[in-house]
């Protein structure tokens, strides 16, 4: 039995809006030089890129920019599980924030009066934060549903393989 997701299926869950897991190699520049691993928000339409947004002068960036890529997981926690886990070459980084954009990603992840009253209380955010696009090229995906069915529950095993 596969667990891997259709290509369909899996940018599907990715466009979801679950809070993913950026991860990128270190630089040796900086204290460290092992693998940073962050929860972040960020959007995705299938067939398109997926967009954070970041400081300008954060550890991600500056490790996102001397690499050229990064790797994003996103999970669903509750039984049963899924993920989808993307990796690929940054396509864009645009140093000047749409406002637009921003709000986008503040609604898709809070209820409305919750992210205007984010977008207000972070407004700074606009002049320090940039736009990172990576297009994914590797691909990895789990559903347990069809296991979890097999057992009459909502539960199924984790499996440790891509």
């Amino acid at each position: 039995m596969s667990f891997t997701m259709s290509v369909a299926d899996r940018e599907r869950f990715l466009a979801a809006p679950h809070v993913g897991v950026l991860a990128v190699g270190g630089t040796g520049a900086e204290p460290g030089p092992g693998l940073l691993a962050v929860p972040i928000w960020y959007s995705y339409r299938p067939g398109g890129v997926l967009t954070v947004l970041t400081g300008r002068d954060s550890a991600k960036t500056r490790r996102i920019t001397a690499a050229g890529r990064f790797a994003l997981c996103a999970q669903q926690e509750e039984a049963p599980c899924r993920y989808v886990s993307v990796e690929g070459p940054v396509v864009a980084i645009e140093d000047r924030l749409d406002p637009a954009e921003r709000a986008a990603m503040a609604h898709r992840y809070l209820p409305a009066a919750t992210a205007r009253a984010y977008l207000a209380a972070t407004a700074e955010q606009l002049t320090a934060d940039i736009a990172i696009r990576m297009r994914p090229e590797r691909w990895h995906s789990a559903d347990f549903s069809a296991v979890a069915a097999r057992l009459g529950s909502n539960t199924a095993p984790v499996a440790e393989h891509p």
